[in-house]
Protein backbone atom coordinates (compact mmCIF):
# COMPACT_ATOMS: atom_id res chain seq x y z
CA UNK A 1 0.00 0.00 0.00
CA UNK A 2 1.51 3.31 -1.04
CA UNK A 3 1.04 6.73 0.48
CA UNK A 4 2.10 10.22 -0.50
CA UNK A 5 3.44 12.79 1.94
CA UNK A 6 1.32 15.89 2.52
CA UNK A 7 3.12 19.16 1.83
CA UNK A 8 1.71 22.48 2.95
CA UNK A 9 -1.72 22.95 4.42
CA UNK A 10 -0.45 23.69 7.94
CA UNK A 11 -2.69 26.74 8.19
CA UNK A 12 -5.77 24.75 7.20
CA UNK A 13 -4.94 22.06 9.77
CA UNK A 14 -4.46 24.62 12.54
CA UNK A 15 -7.75 26.30 11.70
CA UNK A 16 -9.54 22.95 11.65
CA UNK A 17 -8.34 22.34 15.20
CA UNK A 18 -9.47 25.81 16.23
CA UNK A 19 -12.88 25.09 14.74
CA UNK A 20 -13.27 22.15 17.12
CA UNK A 21 -12.78 24.57 20.02
CA UNK A 22 -15.29 26.95 18.45
CA UNK A 23 -17.91 24.19 18.29
CA UNK A 24 -17.33 23.56 22.00
CA UNK A 25 -17.58 27.22 23.01
CA UNK A 26 -19.92 28.74 20.41
CA UNK A 27 -22.73 29.35 22.95
CA UNK A 28 -21.16 32.06 25.08
CA UNK A 29 -23.99 31.94 27.65
CA UNK A 30 -22.93 28.50 28.88
CA UNK A 31 -20.28 27.75 31.48
CA UNK A 32 -17.43 25.39 30.62
CA UNK A 33 -17.79 21.81 31.84
CA UNK A 34 -15.70 21.18 34.93
CA UNK A 35 -13.91 17.87 35.40
CA UNK A 36 -16.01 17.14 38.50
CA UNK A 37 -19.22 17.80 36.55
CA UNK A 38 -18.20 15.31 33.89
CA UNK A 39 -17.13 12.71 36.45
CA UNK A 40 -20.35 12.84 38.47
CA UNK A 41 -23.10 13.90 36.06
CA UNK A 42 -21.82 11.76 33.17
CA UNK A 43 -21.08 8.83 35.45
CA UNK A 44 -21.49 5.99 32.95
CA UNK A 45 -19.74 7.78 30.10
CA UNK A 46 -16.85 8.51 32.44
CA UNK A 47 -16.71 4.87 33.53
CA UNK A 48 -16.67 3.66 29.94
CA UNK A 49 -13.69 5.83 29.06
CA UNK A 50 -11.82 4.71 32.20
CA UNK A 51 -12.33 1.10 31.22
CA UNK A 52 -11.52 1.37 27.51
CA UNK A 53 -8.55 3.65 28.13
CA UNK A 54 -7.03 1.06 30.44
CA UNK A 55 -5.84 3.71 32.91
CA UNK A 56 -7.56 4.52 36.20
CA UNK A 57 -7.20 8.29 36.37
CA UNK A 58 -10.62 9.92 36.97
CA UNK A 59 -9.43 13.49 36.34
CA UNK A 60 -7.70 12.66 33.07
CA UNK A 61 -10.70 10.62 31.96
CA UNK A 62 -12.86 13.72 32.49
CA UNK A 63 -10.35 15.84 30.59
CA UNK A 64 -10.31 13.33 27.74
CA UNK A 65 -14.11 13.47 27.46
CA UNK A 66 -14.04 17.26 27.46
CA UNK A 67 -11.20 17.50 24.95
CA UNK A 68 -12.78 14.95 22.59
CA UNK A 69 -16.23 16.59 22.80
CA UNK A 70 -17.72 13.37 24.16
CA UNK A 71 -16.26 10.96 21.57
CA UNK A 72 -15.64 7.86 23.71
CA UNK A 73 -13.14 6.29 21.31
CA UNK A 74 -11.10 9.48 21.05
CA UNK A 75 -11.26 9.97 24.82
CA UNK A 76 -10.02 6.41 25.45
CA UNK A 77 -7.26 7.04 22.90
CA UNK A 78 -6.05 10.06 24.91
CA UNK A 79 -5.87 7.95 28.07
CA UNK A 80 -4.12 5.07 26.30
CA UNK A 81 -1.57 7.42 24.72
CA UNK A 82 -0.86 9.13 28.04
CA UNK A 83 -0.42 5.79 29.79
CA UNK A 84 2.28 4.79 27.31
CA UNK A 85 4.42 7.72 28.51
CA UNK A 86 4.28 6.80 32.22
CA UNK A 87 6.95 4.68 33.94
CA UNK A 88 5.95 1.58 35.86
CA UNK A 89 6.87 2.10 39.51
CA UNK A 90 5.57 -1.14 40.99
CA UNK A 91 3.12 -4.01 40.77
CA UNK A 92 0.25 -4.80 43.11
CA UNK A 93 -0.32 -8.27 44.54
CA UNK A 94 -3.43 -10.25 43.66
CA UNK A 95 -6.62 -8.55 44.82
CA UNK A 96 -9.83 -10.31 45.81
CA UNK A 97 -13.24 -8.93 44.88
CA UNK A 98 -14.47 -9.90 48.35
CA UNK A 99 -12.77 -6.81 49.74
CA UNK A 100 -14.72 -4.50 47.44
CA UNK A 101 -16.64 -1.69 49.17
CA UNK A 102 -19.95 -2.28 47.43
CA UNK A 103 -22.49 0.17 46.09
CA UNK A 104 -24.42 -2.49 44.14
CA UNK A 105 -24.63 -6.27 44.38
CA UNK A 106 -27.21 -8.56 42.79
CA UNK A 107 -27.63 -12.20 41.84
CA UNK A 108 -29.94 -13.60 39.17
CA UNK A 109 -29.26 -17.17 40.30
CA UNK A 110 -30.79 -16.91 43.79
CA UNK A 111 -33.48 -14.81 45.41
CA UNK A 112 -31.80 -14.84 48.82
CA UNK A 113 -28.03 -14.54 48.96
CA UNK A 114 -25.70 -14.16 51.97
CA UNK A 115 -25.86 -10.51 52.97
CA UNK A 116 -28.89 -9.84 50.78
CA UNK A 117 -29.41 -8.26 47.38
CA UNK A 118 -28.25 -4.64 47.09
CA UNK A 119 -29.90 -2.89 44.14
CA UNK A 120 -27.80 0.26 44.39
CA UNK A 121 -27.82 2.89 41.61
CA UNK A 122 -29.45 1.42 38.50
CA UNK A 123 -32.08 2.12 35.87
CA UNK A 124 -32.83 -1.59 35.36
CA UNK A 125 -36.26 -1.35 36.93
CA UNK A 126 -37.44 1.91 35.34
CA UNK A 127 -39.54 2.48 32.27
CA UNK A 128 -37.54 4.29 29.61
CA UNK A 129 -39.64 7.43 29.72
CA UNK A 130 -38.34 10.97 29.57
CA UNK A 131 -38.24 12.98 32.77
CA UNK A 132 -39.21 16.29 31.22
CA UNK A 133 -38.68 18.13 34.51
CA UNK A 134 -34.95 17.82 33.86
CA UNK A 135 -35.29 20.18 30.90
CA UNK A 136 -35.54 23.19 33.24
CA UNK A 137 -33.70 21.86 36.26
CA UNK A 138 -32.61 24.74 38.45
CA UNK A 139 -29.42 24.66 40.54
CA UNK A 140 -31.56 24.69 43.70
CA UNK A 141 -33.58 21.66 42.59
CA UNK A 142 -30.38 19.94 41.51
CA UNK A 143 -28.71 20.34 44.90
CA UNK A 144 -31.90 19.46 46.79
CA UNK A 145 -31.97 15.92 45.38
CA UNK A 146 -28.71 14.87 47.03
CA UNK A 147 -29.51 16.63 50.30
CA UNK A 148 -32.92 14.97 50.53
CA UNK A 149 -31.53 11.53 49.79
CA UNK A 150 -28.84 11.86 52.46
CA UNK A 151 -31.42 12.85 55.08
CA UNK A 152 -33.46 9.73 54.41
CA UNK A 153 -30.60 7.24 54.59
CA UNK A 154 -30.86 4.78 57.50
CA UNK A 155 -28.67 5.36 60.51
CA UNK A 156 -27.66 1.73 61.06
CA UNK A 157 -24.22 0.83 59.83
CA UNK A 158 -24.20 -1.55 56.87
CA UNK A 159 -21.36 -4.04 56.34
CA UNK A 160 -18.67 -2.82 53.98
CA UNK A 161 -17.97 -6.22 52.41
CA UNK A 162 -20.08 -9.28 51.57
CA UNK A 163 -19.26 -12.94 50.92
CA UNK A 164 -19.23 -14.30 47.39
CA UNK A 165 -22.34 -16.13 46.17
CA UNK A 166 -20.19 -18.77 44.49
CA UNK A 167 -18.63 -19.83 47.79
CA UNK A 168 -21.76 -21.73 48.82
CA UNK A 169 -21.92 -23.57 45.49
CA UNK A 170 -18.26 -24.46 45.73
CA UNK A 171 -18.79 -25.89 49.21
CA UNK A 172 -21.48 -28.20 47.78
CA UNK A 173 -19.08 -29.42 45.12
CA UNK A 174 -21.16 -27.89 42.32
CA UNK A 175 -18.19 -25.84 41.12
CA UNK A 176 -14.61 -26.94 40.53
CA UNK A 177 -12.32 -26.15 43.49
CA UNK A 178 -9.92 -23.23 43.36
CA UNK A 179 -6.47 -24.52 42.49
CA UNK A 180 -3.62 -22.52 44.01
CA UNK A 181 -1.30 -22.48 41.03
CA UNK A 182 -0.18 -18.89 40.60
CA UNK A 183 1.35 -17.86 37.29
CA UNK A 184 2.39 -14.29 36.52
CA UNK A 185 -0.38 -12.61 34.51
CA UNK A 186 0.33 -11.87 30.87
CA UNK A 187 1.28 -8.21 30.35
CA UNK A 188 -0.59 -6.99 27.27
CA UNK A 189 0.95 -3.53 27.59
CA UNK A 190 4.47 -4.86 26.99
CA UNK A 191 4.05 -8.18 25.21
CA UNK A 192 2.33 -8.85 21.85
CA UNK A 193 -0.52 -11.34 21.68
CA UNK A 194 0.83 -14.56 20.22
CA UNK A 195 -1.74 -17.33 19.83
CA UNK A 196 -2.55 -19.54 21.60
CA UNK A 197 -2.87 -17.06 24.46
CA UNK A 198 -3.28 -17.62 28.18
CA UNK A 199 -6.55 -16.90 29.95
CA UNK A 200 -4.98 -13.93 31.74
CA UNK A 201 -4.06 -12.41 28.36
CA UNK A 202 -7.62 -12.87 27.12
CA UNK A 203 -9.11 -11.35 30.27
CA UNK A 204 -6.73 -8.38 30.19
CA UNK A 205 -7.55 -7.73 26.54
CA UNK A 206 -11.29 -7.89 27.18
CA UNK A 207 -11.01 -5.67 30.26
CA UNK A 208 -10.00 -2.71 28.09
CA UNK A 209 -12.07 -3.69 25.05
CA UNK A 210 -14.61 -1.35 23.47
CA UNK A 211 -17.98 -1.94 25.12
CA UNK A 212 -19.98 -2.16 21.89
CA UNK A 213 -17.53 -4.58 20.27
CA UNK A 214 -17.42 -7.03 23.15
CA UNK A 215 -21.19 -6.82 23.58
CA UNK A 216 -21.78 -7.53 19.89
CA UNK A 217 -19.71 -10.72 19.87
CA UNK A 218 -21.17 -11.90 23.19
CA UNK A 219 -24.66 -11.22 21.81
CA UNK A 220 -23.93 -13.46 18.85
CA UNK A 221 -23.26 -16.27 21.32
CA UNK A 222 -26.44 -15.53 23.26
CA UNK A 223 -28.51 -15.59 20.05
CA UNK A 224 -27.45 -19.10 19.18
CA UNK A 225 -23.98 -18.89 17.62
CA UNK A 226 -22.78 -20.63 20.76
CA UNK A 227 -24.36 -22.38 23.74
CA UNK A 228 -23.25 -20.52 26.86
CA UNK A 229 -26.74 -19.53 28.12
CA UNK A 230 -25.37 -17.89 31.26
CA UNK A 231 -26.88 -17.18 34.65
CA UNK A 232 -25.44 -14.23 36.55
CA UNK A 233 -24.32 -15.71 39.85
CA UNK A 234 -23.19 -12.33 41.14
CA UNK A 235 -22.73 -8.84 39.76
CA UNK A 236 -20.78 -6.39 41.92
CA UNK A 237 -20.09 -2.68 41.58
CA UNK A 238 -17.93 -0.96 44.15
CA UNK A 239 -14.58 0.38 45.21
CA UNK A 240 -11.72 -2.08 45.40
CA UNK A 241 -8.88 -1.17 47.81
CA UNK A 242 -5.49 -1.17 46.07
CA UNK A 243 -2.42 -2.26 48.00
CA UNK A 244 1.28 -1.93 47.27
CA UNK A 245 4.30 -3.14 49.24
CA UNK A 246 6.01 -0.46 51.29
CA UNK A 247 9.32 0.44 49.60
CA UNK A 248 11.29 -0.09 52.82
CA UNK A 249 9.45 -2.62 54.98
CA UNK A 250 7.73 -4.55 52.20
CA UNK A 251 4.50 -4.50 54.20
CA UNK A 252 1.34 -4.14 52.14
CA UNK A 253 -0.27 -0.71 52.54
CA UNK A 254 -3.46 0.64 51.02
CA UNK A 255 -2.73 3.45 48.58
CA UNK A 256 -6.28 4.13 47.37
CA UNK A 257 -9.26 2.47 45.74
CA UNK A 258 -10.64 2.04 42.23
CA UNK A 259 -14.26 1.86 41.09
CA UNK A 260 -14.83 -1.51 39.44
CA UNK A 261 -17.54 -3.75 38.05
CA UNK A 262 -17.18 -7.51 38.53
CA UNK A 263 -19.37 -10.29 37.15
CA UNK A 264 -19.35 -14.06 37.63
CA UNK A 265 -21.62 -16.20 35.46
CA UNK A 266 -22.54 -19.88 35.66
CA UNK A 267 -22.84 -21.65 32.34
CA UNK A 268 -22.97 -25.25 31.09
CA UNK A 269 -21.93 -28.44 32.80
CA UNK A 270 -18.42 -29.66 32.38
CA UNK A 271 -16.36 -32.53 33.72
CA UNK A 272 -14.20 -31.72 36.73
CA UNK A 273 -10.78 -32.90 35.60
CA UNK A 274 -9.63 -33.44 39.19
CA UNK A 275 -12.52 -35.53 40.54
CA UNK A 276 -14.13 -36.76 37.33
CA UNK A 277 -17.60 -35.47 38.14
CA UNK A 278 -19.74 -32.89 36.32
CA UNK A 279 -19.73 -29.34 37.67
CA UNK A 280 -20.88 -25.93 36.50
CA UNK A 281 -18.61 -23.94 34.25
CA UNK A 282 -17.70 -20.36 35.16
CA UNK A 283 -17.09 -17.16 33.28
CA UNK A 284 -15.52 -14.05 34.75
CA UNK A 285 -15.54 -10.39 33.81
CA UNK A 286 -14.15 -7.27 35.50
CA UNK A 287 -13.40 -3.76 34.32
CA UNK A 288 -12.70 -0.27 35.60
CA UNK A 289 -15.69 1.95 36.32
CA UNK A 290 -19.40 1.22 36.49
CA UNK A 291 -20.07 -0.74 33.30
CA UNK A 292 -22.32 -3.72 33.94
CA UNK A 293 -23.07 -4.62 30.32
CA UNK A 294 -19.38 -4.87 29.54
CA UNK A 295 -18.63 -7.02 32.59
CA UNK A 296 -21.46 -9.43 31.72
CA UNK A 297 -20.42 -9.62 28.06
CA UNK A 298 -16.83 -10.23 29.14
CA UNK A 299 -17.86 -13.07 31.46
CA UNK A 300 -19.87 -14.72 28.67
CA UNK A 301 -16.95 -14.50 26.24
CA UNK A 302 -14.53 -15.77 28.89
CA UNK A 303 -16.65 -18.89 29.21
CA UNK A 304 -17.02 -19.19 25.43
CA UNK A 305 -13.27 -18.90 24.86
CA UNK A 306 -12.54 -21.52 27.51
CA UNK A 307 -14.89 -23.89 25.70
CA UNK A 308 -13.32 -23.06 22.34
CA UNK A 309 -9.80 -23.73 23.62
CA UNK A 310 -10.76 -27.12 25.12
CA UNK A 311 -13.06 -28.42 22.37
CA UNK A 312 -12.11 -26.30 19.39
CA UNK A 313 -14.14 -23.25 18.28
CA UNK A 314 -17.47 -23.99 16.62
CA UNK A 315 -18.36 -20.32 16.04
CA UNK A 316 -16.60 -16.93 16.01
CA UNK A 317 -17.36 -16.15 19.68
CA UNK A 318 -15.34 -19.22 20.73
CA UNK A 319 -12.32 -18.39 18.57
CA UNK A 320 -9.70 -16.50 20.65
CA UNK A 321 -7.99 -15.04 17.60
CA UNK A 322 -11.24 -13.73 16.11
CA UNK A 323 -12.48 -12.28 19.41
CA UNK A 324 -9.32 -10.75 20.84
CA UNK A 325 -8.16 -9.14 17.59
CA UNK A 326 -11.48 -7.39 16.92
CA UNK A 327 -12.63 -5.91 20.23
CA UNK A 328 -10.13 -3.11 20.83
CA UNK A 329 -11.95 0.10 19.97
CA UNK A 330 -8.81 2.19 19.58
CA UNK A 331 -7.23 -0.20 17.09
CA UNK A 332 -10.52 -0.53 15.20
CA UNK A 333 -11.03 3.25 15.13
CA UNK A 334 -7.45 3.80 13.97
CA UNK A 335 -7.84 1.42 11.06
CA UNK A 336 -11.16 2.91 10.01
CA UNK A 337 -9.91 6.49 10.39
CA UNK A 338 -6.77 5.88 8.36
CA UNK A 339 -8.97 5.68 5.26
CA UNK A 340 -9.52 9.43 5.65
CA UNK A 341 -5.81 10.01 5.06
CA UNK A 342 -4.47 10.62 1.51
CA UNK A 343 -4.47 7.49 -0.65
CA UNK A 344 -3.64 9.26 -3.89
CA UNK A 345 -1.00 6.80 -5.10
CA UNK A 346 -3.03 3.64 -4.53
CA UNK A 347 -6.19 5.13 -6.01
CA UNK A 348 -4.36 6.39 -9.09
CA UNK A 349 -3.06 2.86 -9.53
CA UNK A 350 -6.63 1.53 -9.28
CA UNK A 351 -7.78 4.06 -11.88
CA UNK A 352 -5.00 3.09 -14.27
CA UNK A 353 -5.80 -0.61 -13.95
CA UNK A 354 -9.51 -0.06 -14.47
CA UNK A 355 -8.97 2.16 -17.54
CA UNK A 356 -6.58 -0.39 -19.02
CA UNK A 357 -9.07 -3.21 -18.35
CA UNK A 358 -11.88 -1.24 -19.98
CA UNK A 359 -9.73 -0.48 -23.05
CA UNK A 360 -8.79 -4.15 -23.39
CA UNK A 361 -12.46 -5.09 -23.08
CA UNK A 362 -13.40 -2.64 -25.90
CA UNK A 363 -10.63 -3.99 -28.16
CA UNK A 364 -11.79 -7.55 -27.61
CA UNK A 365 -15.33 -6.54 -28.65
Amino acid sequence: MGYIAIKGGETAIEEAIKLLDYLRTRNSTESPLSLETIRHQLHFLHSRVLSEGGLYHPDLASLAIKQSAGDTLEAAFYLRAYRSTRPRLGETPLHNGKSMRLIRRISAAFKDIPGGQMLGPTSDYLQRLFRFELLDESPEQFRKIAKTWLKETPEEILPTTFPKVLDSLRQEGLLPPIIECYQPPFDITREPLIFPVSRSAALATMARAETGSILSIAYSNMRGYGDIHPTVAELRVGYLPVQLPHPITGELIEIGEVLMTECEVIAMYELDENKGKPTFGLGYGACFGHNEVKAIAMAILDRALQKGIKQGPSNPSEDPEFVLLHIDGIESMGFASHYKMPHYVTFQSDLDRLRTTQNNYKNEK
